[in-house]
């Protein structure tokens, strides 16, 4: 009897230890996972610089293996600034945003700000923000869009979104590129949409895991 009851705690050992290896494997392949991320591009201005900026972007984004991209434009969309409903109003927008796990929000600055049409875009929607990060890249004169990008944050803030540090700003957008939409000197550049990507994957999977542990309730 001794015999059996020591076999029996040893199976029932082993097997509670397999299930937690499983589990730990299941956790981290679901971790290592691609990453969806939304670039939404923010101007819709007649004659706007974004598409140039926005191309360089989605190449930085496309080169990594743990970024799945999406894009956004609010260009394509017509979201009335009454906020009043309609069925097909904000349905496939809306689906991208939810679908996202975290944001590159690319915006100009405009009068110390960044556009209306952007605000418009994410005042329609709360909680396809909620509880993901959001990477900032900017362009515009002198100030390189920086004085919209720190609006932003404020905005994202109250959204329950997690702004990351490092941001990725073009002063004096235009005399940046060449002909072809190229950068003329894309290693600074380059160097921060790297460090930039890096901290906004760092935030989604730890965000990610804090959600399966405990759902965000704000």
């Amino acid at each position: 009897m001794k015999n059996s009851t020591a076999e029996n705690s040893t199976a029932e050992t082993s097997t509670a230890e397999t299930s937690t290896t499983e589990t730990s494997t299941t956790e981290t392949s679901t971790a290592q996972s691609p990453l969806n991320v939304t670039v939404v591009i923010g101007s819709n201005r007649h004659g706007r610089f974004g598409p140039v900026v926005a191309d360089w972007l989605l190449e930085r984004v496309r080169e990594r293996d743990d970024l799945v991209v999406d894009v956004v434009d609010v260009a394509d969309v017509t979201l009335p600034t009454t906020m009043e409903p309609a069925p097909h109003t904000a349905g496939p927008v809306s689906a991208k945003l939810a679908a996202a796990d975290a944001f590159v929000v690319l915006t100009p600055e405009y009068n110390h700000s960044f556009p209306a049409a952007l605000k418009n875009l994410i005042d329609w929607h709360f909680t396809e923000w909620q509880a993901k990060p959001v990477a900032l890249v900017s362009y515009g004169g002198v100030s390189g869009g920086l004085r919209a990008t720190e609006h932003l944050r404020q905005v994202f803030a109250e959204l329950h979104a997690v702004t990351v540090r490092d941001t990725v700003s073009f002063h004096n957008a235009a005399a940046s590129f060449g002909p072809g939409g190229r950068l003329k000197d894309p290693a600074g550049p380059d160097a921060a949409a790297k460090t930039m990507l890096d901290q906004l994957v760092w935030w989604a999977r730890a965000l990610q895991e804090a959600k399966r542990r405990s759902p965000y309730g704000g």
